[in-house]
C-alpha cells in the first residue's frame, strides 16, 4: 500500500467504526427503554400483546430478512446466477403456508410458545419437553448462520487481507471477534429487553435494511442507466460461464455427463431444498411466536400481509444486488474475500460507491451496507434467542420441571439465564462453522422445522384423532431423521472442490457420508409426518372434547389468554 491508500483505508475503517457504534448505541438505548416496560411474563415473552399488525409485520420481515437473506442469497446469486435466486423464491412462497394455515389459528390457540398449541389437548410434560428440544435445535442452526455472517462481515469491514493484521488481529481472529460481539449483544437484548425490546430493535432494523438495500439497488441500476437487461448481460459475461449463468444448473440440478446417478441426486437435491424452504417457515419457532405479540387474529393476519409485502420487495432487490455483484465485483474477487460468497453485497456497495464518488464514497457505502447487514444479524439472533429462552423457561422449566407452579418473576429469571446459555452455545458452535454459506445453513434449519414442527402443529389443529404419542413421534422422528441425514451427508464430510479442498465441516480426507443429498427435506419431512400418523394410530388415547374446544379457540380466539394455563 502507498501512503494515499493507507490513509483511505484508515478513513474507511473510521467511518465503519462510527456507524457501528451509532447503530449499537441506538439498539442498546431501545433495549434499556424496553427493560423498564417488562413487568410480567406476558411483557417478556410476547411484548404485552400490544403491537399493531403493521409493527409486527415489520418485525416479522426483520426476523426473516436476516444475514442469510442479505449476505447469503446475494452471494449465491453472484456465484451461481439463476440457482441462487431459488432461495428468494422459496423463502417468499413459504409465507403463503404460514398465512393460510398457521397465523390466525396459532394466535388464537396459544399464549407464548408453539408448545401451548401442541400440548392443549395432550399430556403437557412430554409434549412440552419435545417442543423445547425441537425449538432449541432449529434455533441453534439458524443462529449459526447469523453468527457466521457476522464473522465474515467484520473481517471485510476491517479490510484485513491474508498475512495482515489490524489492532493486533488477523482476519481469522477478526471473524471470531465478530462472532463473540454479536453473541454478547444478543444476550443483552433478550436478557434486558425481552420481546418488547427485541421487537422494537427489529422494527428499526427493518427500516434500515429496506432503506439500505433500496439505495444500493438504485445505485447499481444507475450504473447501467436502469437497463436491467444490460446488467444481466454483463453478469453473465463476467461469470465465466456465459448465458448458462442465467439458466438453471449452476448449483442445483446439475446434469453430469455420463453419470445418471449423480444427475438424479442433483435434481432430487433441488426438490429437497424447495420443500424445506416452502414448508419450513410455518414451523420456525422464532416466526411462530411473533403471532402472539398482537392483540387478535385480525392483527396476526395483517402482520403477515405486511411481512409478505416487505419480504417480497426485499427479495426482488436481492436479484439486482446478486447480479450486480457478479457484474461489477466479479467472481474471483468475491471468492477471494469469502469462499462462500457471504461478502458479495458489501463488496458491491464499495464498488458502486467508488464508481460514483471515488474511494471515500466507496468506504462510506461499504460501511453503511455492512452496518445494515450487521443490524440484520443482531435483530434476527435476538428473535431466535428469545424464542429459545421462552420455550426453555415457559415450557421446560415452568410446565415440566415446576409443573406450572413457578411464579412469573421466577419464569422471567430462568428465561434470562436461558438466553445467556443459548448465546454462549451459539458463539462456540459458530466458530467451527465459519466456512459454510449462511443461506445454506438456514436451509438446514428450515428442513428441521418442516420435518419436526410443521406436521405436529398442523395435525394438532386439524386432526381430531391426533394424540400425545403422535406428537412425540412426529417431533422426535422428524428431528432425528433430519439431523441424522445431515450428519451423514456431504455437508459434514466428503465434499471437496477441484483443488481437493474440503467444502464440508470436516477436513479433506475424512468421509463417512452415505446420504447423497445435501438437504434432507425430501426424506425427513415425509418421515416426520409418517411418524406422527403412525404414532397416533398406535395409541388409543383420544379426547374429542378437547379437540372441539381447541377448534373453537382457534377460530374465535375465545379464552386464548388462558390457553397455556390448562
Amino acid at each position: 500500500m502507498n501512503g494515499v491508500q493507507i490513509a483511505q483505508a484508515g478513513e474507511g475503517r473510521l467511518i465503519t467504526v462510527l456507524l457501528f457504534t451509532l447503530m449499537i448505541a441506538l439498539t442498546l438505548g431501545i433495549t434499556l427503554w424496553a427493560s423498564r416496560q417488562v413487568k410480567s411474563a406476558t411483557d417478556f415473552h410476547s411484548g404485552g400483546r400490544g403491537f399493531s399488525g403493521m409493527q409486527n409485520g415489520f418485525a416479522i420481515g426483520s426476523d426473516y430478512m436476516s444475514a442469510a437473506s442479505f449476505l447469503g442469497i446475494a452471494g449465491m446469486i453472484a456465484l451461481f446466477g439463476y440457482d441462487g435466486f431459488l432461495y428468494s423464491i422459496g423463502f417468499l412462497v413459504a409465507w403463503l403456508v404460514a398465512l393460510l394455515l398457521v397465523a390466525e389459528l396459532l394466535r388464537n390457540s396459544g399464549r407464548y410458545t408453539m408448545a401451548d398449541v401442541l400440548s392443549y389437548r395432550m399430556r403437557q410434560r412430554p409434549v412440552r419437553t419435545a417442543a423445547s428440544v425441537s425449538t432449541l435445535t432449529v434455533s441453534i442452526f439458524y443462529l449459526l448462520a447469523q453468527m457466521v455472517g457476522a464473522g465474515a462481515l467484520i473481517a471485510l469491514l476491517l479490510g484485513i487481507q491474508p498475512g495482515e493484521t489490524y489492532l493486533g488481529m488477523s482476519a481469522e481472529t477478526a471473524k471470531i471477534a465478530g462472532i463473540v460481539v454479536v453473541g454478547i449483544l444478543m444476550i443483552v437484548y433478550v436478557t434486558f429487553g425481552g420481546m418488547k425490546g427485541t421487537t422494537w430493535v427489529q422494527i428499526v432494523k427493518a427500516v434500515m435494511l429496506m432503506g439500505g438495500a433500496a439505495l444500493l439497488t438504485v445505485m447499481v441500476l444507475a450504473v447501467y442507466g436502469f437497463n436491467f437487461g444490460a446488467l444481466m448481460s454483463d453478469a453473465a459475461q463476467a461469470s465465466g460461464v456465459g448465458s448458462s449463468f442465467l439458466e438453471p444448473g449452476q448449483r442445483y440440478g446439475v446434469e453430469v455427463a455420463g453419470d445418471a446417478w449423480q444427475t438424479m441426486v442433483n435434481k432430487l437435491d433441488l426438490i429437497s431444498l424447495g420443500l424445506a424452504l416452502v414448508l419450513g417457515t410455518a414451523g420456525l419457532p422464532h416466526i411462530l411466536i411473533r403471532f402472539y405479540t398482537v392483540p387478535d387474529s385480525k392483527a396476526a393476519r395483517k402482520s403477515v400481509n405486511w411481512g409478505i409485502g416487505l419480504i417480497g420487495s426485499f427479495y426482488l432487490m436481492t436479484l439486482v444486488l446478486g447480479f450486480g455483484a457478479a457484474a461489477l465485483v466479479g467472481r474471483d474477487a468475491i471468492v477471494a474475500q469469502n469462499a462462500a460468497g457471504n461478502t458479495a453485497a458489501p463488496q458491491l456497495a464499495e464498488e458502486v460507491g467508488v464508481h460514483f464518488g471515488g474511494n471515500l464514497l466507496g468506504a462510506i457505502m461499504l460501511a453503511l451496507i455492512a452496518a445494515v447487514a450487521f443490524a440484520a444479524i443482531l435483530s434476527t439472533v435476538a428473535g431466535l434467542t428469545i424464542a429459545s429462552s421462552s420455550s426453555l423457561a415457559h415450557d421446560l422449566y415452568n410446565n415440566v420441571i415446576r409443573r406450572g407452579k413457578a411464579s412469573e418473576k421466577e419464569e422471567i429469571k430462568v428465561a434470562r439465564l436461558a438466553a445467556f446459555g443459548v448465546g454462549v452455545a451459539a458463539i462456540v458452535l459458530a466458530i467451527f462453522a465459519q466456512n459454510l454459506n449462511v443461506a445454506f445453513l438456514v436451509a438446514l434449519a428450515f428442513a428441521i422445522a418442516a420435518s419436526a414442527n410443521l406436521p405436529t402443529v398442523l395435525l394438532s389443529l386439524f386432526w381430531k384423532r391426533f394424540n400425545t404419542t403422535g406428537a412425540l413421534a412426529g417431533i422426535y422422528g422428524g428431528l432425528a431423521s433430519a439431523l441424522i441425514l445431515v450428519f451423514f451427508s456431504p455437508v459434514v464430510s466428503g465434499k471437496v472442490n477441484a483443488e481437493g479442498d474440503s467444502l464440508s465441516l470436516f477436513p479433506a480426507g475424512v468421509d463417512f457420508s452415505w446420504f447423497p443429498l445435501e438437504n434432507p427435506g425430501l426424506v425427513s419431512i415425509p418421515l416426520g409426518l409418517l411418524c406422527a400418523v403412525v404414532g397416533t394410530l398406535l395409541s388409543k388415547e383420544t379426547d374429542p372434547e378437547r379437540f372441539a374446544e381447541l377448534q373453537v379457540r382457534a377460530l374465535t380466539g375465545a379464552g386464548a389468554e388462558g390457553a397455556a394455563k390448562h
